[in-house]
């Protein structure tokens, strides 16, 4: 087949590759036709085309007005089959996950970098031993311990019965029963190591383009992306003019333009490893606690020779996580796979000699009171606080060189979040534990020991009231402020429409409440702030209030003034309520989005953008979709620019903006010169750039700029999420931003517009006239090379065999 020659008129073949933003979208809505083909990717992740779009490539005739429309659909990645809602018991891993990647920029201190990263792998680490310990309390305390060692309680659940201290069967043994109990919690950390396997194989395992760090020849395609050995050699590309800039070296490189960002495959294997052991550590510790204190003898010793194995053990799961970060200088294929696998294997080999050991007989040994979980809970609590507090200083020392106004929290946006992430995991195990005490210890109560969870969990319940009440102070400032607002604007509106007749004052102030709302955003990191702040200030509250009273259940608020006793005693009984009530609205909404698909859709909002980021950690935290979307897009447009010679813009809403800059980052000098991006809808800098300063931050958006010849970015008063990129016209480059774009269109009925228009926000921006000359703006200022000899065999011309359409 003849190769395509470009359209004089038109410089050569164009493509629009768009792609969609959070929530998901189809590519019939994408392209607008009910008719599409699937061009490359799978059921997962795919470019789609329309039908009649088809051969495009061979008819550029047909194109002479508009580029080729392509949709790049990821929405699988996150909200996909129903197993995506047993995700939602992930959020604290993914929380403090997104803590390691809001750290201030720091150029030359490498030094304080990795103690950065370092500090935030920690308390990670102790999010892992904290769910792991609730796990134990719940299974190990609250039922084998108190529950079965209680008459009025085993009497009560035949399913118990087995276990029950008082019918003298072989498992009624105290120890036997906690050894058989340390099933639940093995079989949680067994769930997520294997959740964590599956998830690496399949995303962690998608490679980047490799073989462009270096020169590429013109119109040679790189490395592991040119033609098969039996295609035909392609002819020779000239270089565009301008010519296309000498590779910067690897280490002067932005963060998210390095060869190995995306591929994050050695550390995920070893972290998970690491805290795969450190689950089976903590139930072993949870058994050889409560065991110790009656061992004589040889039990004792053997005790003790299990305890200096746990020692060990937890010395090496430490320095495994604090010992390497990430390498994103070149795509590091090696896993370590001895450590990977003999650090839990030997974790698990020493939690089943444990169980043996605590099966042992004990004459003499009942199970009274609670089993000493206090102790555990409190020094988790301490160390979350100690290792917070430390982040934020480093954090601090981070920000000091270069101070930016609109850095989220001052640079301090990192461990607010980490303390958010301790807050949450708290919340969860602690609901958990009061929902399974007050269910075990409904059926008996009153005719036995009262059934309940550590103190410290009573206190940290007595603090959420407390948290709420200080959280209505800024959000009813912001309320009023936003009303404010509103009404501040309104002269605005009305001067940008520049109506003639008489402003009508309904239409006025919607346009106005919605710019207004949309400013909410920019108030987040004072909410963020305030939340954690006080949880930090709330939680060492809580430590000291269980101390005081001797961690004894049932004497929580022994010692306190009469009237300060019952406040505090009601409001832990409304902070127990108020965590099980969230607990149960957390399983329930898990149970809806696993069978109803617009519920996962809205989960998966949630993952697009928490998810955005490689886990770098905690392993055990949902999966980084964008390392399956990046190197897709970057393979995209590398191939097909080299194959065609032709000019291509990268069209990306919303969280697709946000996709489309990092594969714009990947891409080789040689291809930078036939791309354009544009941009809508964008949180590049309103969201991303002040929340992770270091790889979106003002510098890290102007060196973009430098990258690429051509960037467009429009954006809306009215859109809560998308905003100006604020990037300034350098040199022979324009400013990127465009003017802000009326919302509505029009303000009243025009003969253009003979209905009224509504209010878009965050949506349609290709709705909008302007979208359409900004792409055509785009298009032109890219010079089209002359078309290489094409593969016959390569997608764009496979018709729609073995493909599937919409």
């Amino acid at each position: 087949m003849s190769p395509a020659t470009p359209a004089p008129e038109t410089g050569g073949a164009a493509l629009e590759l768009l792609v969609h933003g959070v929530g998901g979208a189809t590519p019939q809505s994408m392209l607008d036709d009910p008719r599409t083909v699937r061009v490359t990717g799978d059921g997962t992740a795919a470019v789609y085309r329309r039908t009649e779009d088809l051969d495009a490539e061979d008819h550029p005739e047909r194109y002479a007005a508009r580029p080729v429309p392509e949709a790049y659909c990821w929405s699988n990645l996150t909200s996909g089959d129903g197993t995506r809602a047993l995700w939602l018991l992930l959020l604290p891993f993914m929380v403090v996950n997104l803590a390691h990647w809001m750290r201030p920029p720091a150029q030359g201190r490498p030094g304080l970098v990795r103690l950065y990263g370092v500090l935030v792998r920690l308390v990670a680490l102790t999010l892992t031993v904290l769910l792991t310990a609730a796990a134990c309390e719940v299974a190990l305390d609250l039922t084998a311990w108190q529950c079965a060692g209680t008459s009025a309680c085993s009497d009560a659940y035949s399913w118990l019965g087995f276990l029950a201290a008082d019918r003298g069967g072989w498992w009624s043994a105290p120890g036997r029963r906690l050894a058989l109990a340390a099933l639940v919690p093995t079989a949680l950390v067994v769930l997520l190591w294997y959740l964590s396997n599956r998830t690496w194989s399949a995303y962690e395992a998608q490679r980047p383009p490799t073989g462009h760090d270096a020169p590429a020849a013109p119109g040679a395609a790189p490395a592991g992306i040119g033609p098969t050995p039996d295609a035909p050699e392609p002819a020779a590309v000239p270089e565009p003019t301008p010519a296309v800039p000498e590779p910067t070296p690897v280490e002067l490189r932005p963060a998210l333009g390095r060869p190995g960002f995306w591929y994050g495959r050695r550390l995920v294997a070893r972290l998970r490893g690491a805290h795969t052991a450190a689950g089976f550590l903590t139930v072993a510790a949870a058994l050889t606690t409560a065991t110790s204190r009656h061992d004589t003898g040889a039990r004792a010793a053997v005790g003790l020779a299990l305890q200096a194995a746990l020692v060990a053990l937890g010395a090496t799961v430490l320095w495994v996580v604090c010992r390497r970060g990430r390498s994103e200088r070149r795509v590091d294929l090696r896993v370590e796979r001895a450590l990977v696998s003999w650090l839990p294997f030997t974790a698990l080999g020493v939690l089943a000699l444990t169980a043996l050991h605590a099966g042992w007989t004990r004459p003499g040994w009942v199970s009274t009171g609670t089993l000493p979980g206090d102790a555990a809970f409190g020094a988790l609590t301490l160390a979350q606080g100690g290792l917070v507090v430390a982040l934020g200083a480093v954090a601090l020392l981070l920000q000091r060189p270069r101070k930016d106004p609109r850095t989220a929290l001052r640079g301090l946006g990192g461990p607010a979040v980490a303390m958010l992430a301790c807050a949450l995991a708290g919340v969860m195990s602690g609901g958990v534990a009061q929902r399974v005490a007050d269910w075990l210890d409904g059926a008996g109560a009153g005719q036995g020991p009262r059934i309940g969870p550590p103190v410290l969990l009573s206190w940290q319940a007595s603090v959420i009231p407390v948290l709420l009440l200080l959280l209505l102070a800024p959000a009813a400032l912001l309320a009023v402020r936003t009303v404010l607002d509103a009404r501040r604007l309104r002269p605005a509106v009305e001067a940008d429409y520049d109506a003639e007749d008489e402003p009508d004052p309904v239409r006025t102030g919607r346009i106005a409440a919605g710019r207004a709302r949309a400013g909410l955003t920019d108030s987040a990191p004072v909410l963020v702030g305030v939340v954690s702040g006080a949880t930090l200030l709330l939680g060492a509250a809580s430590v000291v209030g269980a101390w005081a009273s001797g961690n004894v259940p049932g004497r929580a608020f022994d010692g306190a003034h009469p009237a300060i006793a019952a406040t505090a005693s009601t409001a832990q009984a409304l902070g127990s309520w108020m965590i099980g009530f969230g607990f149960l609205l957390f399983v329930t909404w898990g149970r809806r989005a696993y069978k109803d698909a617009s519920a996962r859709r809205t989960i998966g909002i949630l993952w697009d953008v928490g998810t955005f980021w490689p886990r770098a950690a905690h392993p055990f935290a949902p999966p980084c979709y964008a390392e399956r979307a990046v190197p897709d897009l970057t393979w995209r447009m590398i191939t097909w620019t080299r194959r065609t010679g032709g000019r291509l813009v990268i069209s990306g809403h919303s969280q697709g903006s946000v996709l489309a800059a990092a594969a714009v980052w990947q891409l080789p000098p040689a291809t930078r010169g036939r791309v354009a991006l544009l941009t809508y809808g964008s949180p590049l800098e309103r969201l991303y750039g002040r929340w992770f300063p270091a790889y979106f931050g003002p510098e890290a958006l102007r060196g973009l700029h430098r990258t690429i010849d051509c960037w467009s970015n429009l954006h809306r008063a009215t859109d809560p999420i998308g905003g100006p990129v604020r990037v300034p016209a350098e040199a022979d480059r324009p400013a990127v931003d465009a003017d802000v774009l009326l919302d509505p269109v029009a303000y009243g009925r025009t003969r253009e517009h003979p209905l009224p228009e509504p209010i878009l926000g965050h949506s349609d921006y290709q709705a909008d006239p302007e979208f359409a000359r900004r792409r055509s703006a785009l298009l032109d200022r890219l010079l089209p090379a002359v078309p290489s000899q094409r593969d016959p065999n390569s997608p764009d011309r496979q018709g729609s065999s073995g493909r599937s359409s919409g």
